[in-house]
């Protein structure tokens, strides 16, 4: 340690070099402690919900275009982000006009919104309509073209991710997803099926969870990202409980809803994306006369890798 450092801990000593470095690469080298290493201090992922961004999308005025969920200024990083790793997006196409996605992901998430068209991946083409999912890989660009009336999309990416380790997307052919339609009358069905068989208490919600024939195994879409339409029947409300995963959400249908995380209230708003931040303590409440749905995606396909969901109801 240098004489003009003065230190009454190892927590007050800076990131320590090599005084007389033999290489470059030596140079490079920096070291920590026990006491300096494990005090980082990030801004936490907050607790919201988007309605400025809907409303812009579904707005008459609105051009095509996409416009972000974007927090990364909150949360101090370098890159759009609406959780440190995941952004969502609004995407407006208007009648007759193309928009084109070129993410630097592994994939992508859609639904629906609004609207009817046809999107471009490689040498595939999906035909979609409102309340339609479909997930793209990220090897290659799409084209959306919305058909006579404008459309709307829900998009979600892992883009911070890759933006964190520096990545660049998938090569060609080497997309951990392929092309994949989940049709809204298919949706619906195999939503009618989770309730007609029915769940015990000991299953948090009543979730259609989406997967594929190459992510079958992980159950998830992508291997960070867990897709699942939740839905909650008039008067119903969930068990708290609290996983290490943020969730993001579209709110599909929710009049008269609302989710408490850690103590505070959030109402939902139509067509609202909402964060629930990791670790807290959440549930959803349903106090309107028709069953509620909503769109989750998650960064739960990472911490089912890492062994470290942390799944846990909390009841009081």
């Amino acid at each position: 340690m240098p004489d003009n450092i003065v230190a009454e801990s190892i927590a007050d000593l800076p990131a320590q070099v090599a005084e007389s470095p033999k290489s470059l690469p030596e140079s490079r080298a920096r070291y920590f402690n026990t006491g300096n290493a494990f005090n980082v201090q990030l801004p936490a992922v907050p607790n919201m919900v988007f309605t400025e961004e809907p409303r812009k999308a579904l707005a008459s005025t609105s051009s095509t275009g996409l416009i972000p969920c974007d927090v990364s200024d909150v949360m101090q990083c370098p890159f759009p982000a609406t959780s440190p790793l995941v952004l969502a997006y609004y995407g407006r196409i208007l009648g007759n006009e193309s928009l084109k996605t070129d993410f630097v992901a592994s994939g992508a998430v859609y639904y629906v919104i609004e609207g009817k068209g046809v999107t471009e991946s490689g040498d595939e083409i999906i035909e979609w309509n409102a309340g339609d999912v479909f997930v793209t890989p990220g090897d290659t660009s799409q084209i959306h073209q919305a058909i006579d009336e404008p459309a709307v999309l829900w998009i979600v990416t892992n883009e911070p991710q890759l933006a964190f380790e520096k990545l660049q997307a998938p090569m060609a052919g080497r997309a951990p997803t392929d092309v994949v339609h989940y049709p809204a009358e298919e949706i619906d069905k195999q939503i009618d099926l989770i309730y007609k068989v029915g769940r015990g208490d000991d299953i948090a919600g009543s979730a259609l969870i989406f997967s594929s024939s190459k992510q079958e195994e992980s159950r998830n879409v992508l291997p960070t990202l867990t897709v699942a339409m939740n839905s909650l029947p008039a008067g119903v409300s969930q068990r708290p409980h609290r996983h290490n995963s943020v969730a993001i959400s579209l709110v599909i249908q929710g009049d008269n809803c609302f989710s408490m995380i850690d103590g505070e209230r959030k109402d939902w708003a139509p067509w609202a994306t909402t964060i629930t931040p990791p670790v807290s303590v959440h549930s959803h409440h349903n106090e309107g006369t028709a069953q509620a749905k909503f769109l989750i995606v998650q960064d739960g396909g990472i911490y089912y890798h890492a062994r470290a969901m942390g799944f846990e109801f909390i009841d009081d």
